[in-house]
């Protein structure tokens, strides 16, 4: 689907106040829909979901627990527990309790997992940078900075 043509082909279509608004909301989710299935097609082995939590992961300098990863991949402790069980049958992570405290657990990457990251690196770098193509830094810099501010806004509303 492109919106710069279904935008440009609709003269009539006025982006005054809110209805910009609701239109960049249902394009971002659908921007997630064909990113994501994309994502599926590209990665032969695991999900896209399953490959956001391995970045997710490494973003930590330990292992992180599983409701450190939660919060960080942005869902619930429950959705995250079925992706990264998918990921421990696939022998890309592990579960270990928590040295200091028994009641959590830290998950870790295995050397499987390293291994797929490093198989994959090159053509995830090419993929990203095709989807970046034109877009500048400081673009990314004002996206981060609405989807943040737009975040932050959501969880006001979940109070």
């Amino acid at each position: 689907m492109d919106f710069n043509e279904i935008i440009s082909s609709y003269e009539h279509v006025n982006f005054d106040g809110m209805q910009m608004r609701p239109f960049l909301l249902g394009l971002l989710s659908a921007f997630d829909n064909s990113y994501q299935a994309s994502a599926d097609s590209f990665i032969e082995e695991i999900t896209w979901k399953q490959f956001f939590a391995i970045v997710c992961i490494n973003l930590f300098d330990g292992n992180p627990t599983l409701n450190e990863l939660a919060d960080v991949m942005g869902s619930s402790h429950q959705n995250v527990k079925q992706i990264l069980l998918k990921l421990e049958k696939k022998g890309f992570i592990n579960f270990v309790k928590d040295d200091s405290d028994r009641r959590k657990q830290r998950v870790i990457t295995t050397d499987a997992c390293k291994s797929f990251c490093e198989e994959h690196d090159d053509k995830s770098q090419q993929v990203i940078a095709k989807i970046f193509e034109g877009v500048s830094d400081e673009e990314i810099v004002t996206t981060i900075k609405t989807i943040s501010k737009m975040e932050e806004n959501v969880k006001k509303l979940c109070v």
